[in-house]
């Protein structure tokens, strides 16, 4: 049976930056893997920051996002079937940070997919430098991707004090609370930063396996809570793009916005990667990119969101 690991976490915990270093050590190990990407929304950027992984030992995947919830079930069934085709000796899935856990399981136990795949292991990434204040439809999010977890990486920490990483704790042991799940995290966490992870570490995520957990159920299907906004052709400068970036954080008309990513072409025609959330704004180059910026967060108000991104006083 092909084994199978579910890689979750909340918006801009950092799960392909794991997936990456996990993916690279599982090919070091002589695995031949295939990952299965799905993001929130109709582009997926984090597919394309995965296509140096791409060879003899590694396939990517991708189910088309911005669909109901029936409509997505369907797909990822769909491709898990032509994935179990493929010879994969492990799949590695990554769900949108905005994810019903459950739908990974019930749908690994229907047939064909139950004589196919073996539930390897359930990894939640959580960045260390998380907010202390969220709603609670996000934190339902957070404890409830967390709550099957294996093992638990505290992304980041190695940026963040002792201080933050107690707080980032208590605030995930509370939002589990808060669901009514039993489950504390404690020694089930590893507080390093993704490149710090060694390759027993990483052994250890392979091996972690995953919890059955009962906790209190929140539709977040039929509220439109999240959204996802989508921008093309952006001609802004590097600095331009980072003030843009840095108002839209602050301004409290766009809604809660959680992340913002996406690509931006240089002036040397080379490409750089955003990733943006409240504390941090990077701009690093890629290899390839897609003319697109995404935000991510909370009842967005487009208008507002839209005034920032494609205002005159926010071009070149």
């Amino acid at each position: 049976m092909v084994k199978i690991d579910l890689i979750t976490g909340f918006l801009g915990s950092g799960k392909t930056t794991f997936i990456k270093k996990y993916a690279q050590y599982l090919m070091s190990q002589g695995f031949h893997i295939g990952i299965l990407e799905n993001d929130y929304g109709a582009v997926n950027v984090d597919m394309m920051l995965l296509q140096d992984l791409m060879g003899e030992q590694c396939e990517l995947e991708m189910i088309s996002g911005g669909c109901d919830k029936e409509t997505h079930i369907r797909r990822f069934r769909t491709k898990l079937i032509s994935m179990g085709m493929c010879g994969y000796d492990r799949v590695i899935v990554e769900p949108s940070g905005i994810f019903d856990v459950d739908e990974f399981f019930d749908v690994l136990h229907e047939e064909p997919l139950d004589n196919w795949y073996e539930i390897g292991n359930v990894i939640t990434v959580v960045d260390a430098e998380l907010e202390n204040e969220l709603s609670a439809e996000a934190d339902y999010l957070l404890a409830s991707e967390a709550a099957n977890a294996g093992k638990i990486l505290l992304s980041h920490a190695d940026e963040a004090d002792g201080a933050q990483i107690e707080q980032t704790i208590a605030h995930l042991n509370r939002a589990m609370a808060q669901i009514g799940c039993k489950r504390r995290f404690d020694t089930e966490i590893v507080k390093k930063g993704t490149i710090q992870l060694t390759n027993s570490d990483l052994e250890s995520f392979s091996l972690c396996g995953y919890v059955y957990e009962n906790y209190q159920k929140m539709d977040l299907s039929e509220q439109n809570v999240f959204q996802s906004l989508y921008f093309m052709n952006s001609t802004m400068s590097e600095e331009t793009l980072k003030a843009a970036v840095k108002k839209l954080f602050e301004d409290e008309n766009c809604g809660n916005i959680f992340r913002i990513k996406g690509f931006l072409k240089a002036d040397n025609d080379k490409w750089l990667e955003l990733n943006a959330t409240h504390s941090k704004i990077t701009l690093q180059p890629i290899a390839e990119g897609q003319d697109v910026l995404i935000v991510i967060g909370e009842r967005l108000n487009k208008e507002a969101v839209e005034s920032y991104i494609q205002s005159d006083s926010f071009r070149m």
